[in-house]
C-alpha cells in the first residue's frame, strides 16, 4: 500500500498573486504546485517579505514564514528559498525532493533563455512532445539573444527535429535538423537529418540528396546498419516470447 500524504486544510481568505503570471493562490498544495511547475522560470521575485506574511497570516504557518524571512536576510539562494517550502509542506517524498533540489543545481546558473530550453529538453526526454515543441518555438519567435553562444540556437532546431521525429512529421524533422547543422557544423546531427529524409522523400529524391555531401553515402549506410540491427533484436525477441507462449501451451494441455 502506498503512502498517503497529508493536505493542509487551510485556505486562505486573501490569495497570493504570483504577479509574474498574474496566478492567485488559496493554499499551500496550490503555491507547491505552482513552484514544482514553473521550475525552470523561478527568479529572485518569488524570494519576498509579502509571501512570508501571506504564510504567516493566511496560512497560520509562522514557523515556515521565520525560516524564510531568515533566508532572505542572510541574502540566501532563491533555491534554498524553494526548497524550504517544498520540504516544509511534506507533500513530496525523498526521491522526488531530490530531483527537485538537482534541478534547481542545474538552473541555477543559467540564464532565463537557457532555463527555457532546459524545460523544452526535459519536457521531449519524458514523451510531453507537444509541450516541448511548444518551448523550443516560444524561444526561436523571441528576439535573438545574443548572450548565448552562436550555436545554441542550432541545438534548439535540432531539440525541434527529435520532436517532430517522435511525432512522425518527418520532413518537419528533416529540416529543421537541417537547419541545426547549417548553424552548428556537427556531423552528428545529419544521421537524423538522414533518416528523416528517407521517411519522407521519395527514392529517387534520396539518391540524388546522397549525392550532394560527400559524408552522406557513408552515413546512409552506418543507418542501414543501425536498423538491420534493430530489426534483428526484434526478431529474436518475438522469436523468444513465441516460443515460451508455445511452451506454457504445450504445459497446460498435457496437465
Amino acid at each position: 500500500m502506498g503512502n498517503l500524504v497529508l493536505c493542509h486544510d487551510k485556505h486562505a481568505t486573501h490569495p497570493y498573486e504570483i504577479s509574474r503570471i498574474h496566478c492567485k493562490i488559496f493554499t499551500m498544495e496550490e503555491l507547491c504546485y505552482y513552484l514544482c511547475n514553473n521550475l525552470y522560470l523561478i527568479d529572485y521575485t518569488i524570494m519576498n517579505e509579502q509571501l512570508c506574511n501571506w504564510l504567516d497570516e493566511e496560512l497560520n504557518m509562522p514557523v515556515l514564514a521565520e525560516q524564510l524571512r531568515d533566508v532572505i536576510r542572510l541574502h540566501g539562494s532563491v533555491e534554498k528559498f524553494v526548497v524550504t517550502i517544498l520540504k516544509s509542506s511534506r507533500i513530496y517524498r525523498e526521491p522526488e525532493m531530490i530531483r527537485i533540489q538537482n534541478v534547481l543545481e542545474r538552473l541555477k546558473n543559467q540564464k532565463d533563455i537557457e532555463r527555457q530550453k532546459y524545460k523544452g529538453d526535459n519536457l521531449l526526454e519524458s514523451g510531453e512532445i507537444e509541450e516541448a515543441i511548444l518551448v523550443y518555438q516560444g524561444i526561436l519567435n523571441q528576439e535573438k539573444d545574443e548572450s548565448v553562444d552562436a550555436k545554441f540556437y542550432g541545438r534548439i532546431y535540432a531539440g525541434l527535429g527529435a520532436a517532430y521525429g517522435k511525432l512522425f512529421l518527418y520532413q518537419e524533422s528533416a529540416k529543421m535538423y537541417d537547419r541545426a547543422y547549417q548553424i552548428c557544423e556537427d556531423k552528428a546531427l545529419l544521421k537524423p537529418y538522414l533518416y528523416a529524409s528517407s521517411k519522407y522523400m521519395s527514392l529517387e529524391e534520396y539518391h540524388i540528396l546522397l549525392t550532394k555531401n560527400e559524408d552522406f553515402v557513408e552515413i546512409n549506410a552506418q543507418i542501414h546498419q543501425e536498423m538491420d540491427e534493430i530489426r534483428r533484436n526484434v526478431q529474436t525477441e518475438y522469436s523468444d516470447r513465441q516460443l515460451e507462449q508455445w511452451k506454457r501451451q504445450y504445459r497446460r494441455s498435457h496437465i
